[in-house]
């Protein structure tokens, strides 16, 4: 029973996954937009507190470049298409395949197994606390597994926006997960684990645990039955949610994770929060939002390709 709800899960997840892919890379690509803005820790910015006056010709004082102006969705994929082809719009797919088969079928598979345990056998509810516990369990657990491919999955999306001098070229998610392996140690196969890990947590409990709940009371409240049009309801609604909860730390996972460190050189960003507090202060508070067009355009359909495809797989498999 336990091992059915992992291959109902992995089935949906992938179909969904690929689906949906190519909107997953123009948030990616719009989450990075105006990096390279961070401020120079090396530069004193600050007034001093106490200043003398002096006859000393005034020193010229050189503003920074102004930011790059920031483009839509729209905008961000005409580019992409003009400048790299059609087909970029799937780099990295190969990675989302491995991500959903590691990352979501585990997700998928544990959190059936806690529903069907946490379920009260008396009244077959199950309580929204405890499908929210089910959901941060399932989704710590199962981004903790499929970390490297998302890694390898960022790095790909990302790639075609690097001049091609710095351009990493991966061939694959394998040949991705080999040479980072190689050239950067095992070790960073599980960058930004930290961030993956609260992020699936987030997205799990808030998208599966609003599902369920959201499902159970349109069925309750006689407002629909139990059909297509409550899985696309349910399942866009809880797209709303998981997007809305989980942007925030996309953000700084998706930096994390693309950040490139050369030998000998200390990394662009120390850890999560340094990279949170970068952002900030070169982009303002708003910079954690980046890229929610697509990440809601990307979650909402990929919520509901997932569910409405997971409600019929397990009707064919209902018998398994």
């Amino acid at each position: 029973m336990g091992v059915k709800g992992f291959v109902e899960g992995g089935i949906a997840s992938i179909i969904a996954g690929c689906s949906t892919h190519p909107l997953d890379l123009l948030k990616v690509r719009m989450q990075l937009q105006g990096e390279t803005q961070v401020p120079n820790p090396a530069v004193q910015t600050l007034r001093p507190a106490l200043a003398f006056p002096t006859n000393a010709a005034p020193t010229a004082v050189h503003a920074p470049p102004p930011p790059p102006p920031r483009v839509g969705l729209v905008t961000v994929g005409v580019r992409i298409v003009q400048q790299e082809g059609v087909a970029a719009l799937f780099s990295g797919v190969s990675a989302t395949v491995l991500r959903q088969t590691l990352y979501s079928t585990t997700r998928m598979g544990l959190y059936d197994i806690l529903k069907k345990k946490w379920t009260d056998p008396a009244t077959g509810n199950m309580p929204l606390m405890s499908k929210i516990g089910a959901g941060l369990v399932a989704g710590g657990i199962g981004a903790a597994v499929g970390n490297p491919a998302d890694v390898a999955m960022v790095r790909m999306q990302a790639d075609g926006r690097l001049p091609p001098a710095q351009r990493r070229n991966y061939k694959s998610v394998l040949d991705a997960i080999t040479r980072m392996s190689k050239q950067e140690g095992i070790t960073s196969l599980w960058r930004g684990s930290s961030l993956t890990v609260n992020r699936a947590m987030l997205v799990t409990a808030s998208q599966l645990a609003s599902y369920d709940q959201i499902k159970e009371t349109i069925l309750q409240k006689g407002l629909m039955k139990d059909g297509l049009g409550t899985h696309v309801m349910s399942s866009f609604s809880a797209g709303f949610v998981a997007a809305v909860a989980s942007n925030p730390v996309d953000v700084i996972k998706t930096r994390v994770m693309n950040m490139k460190v050369e030998p000998g050189a200390a990394p662009p960003y120390t850890g999560a929060l340094d990279c949170a507090l970068k952002t900030v202060r070169a982009e303002g508070p708003m910079a954690l939002y980046k890229g929610f067009i697509p990440t809601i355009s990307r979650q909402g359909p990929f919520t509901v390709v997932l569910f409405v495809t997971l409600e019929q797989v397990r009707k064919l498999l209902k018998d398994f």
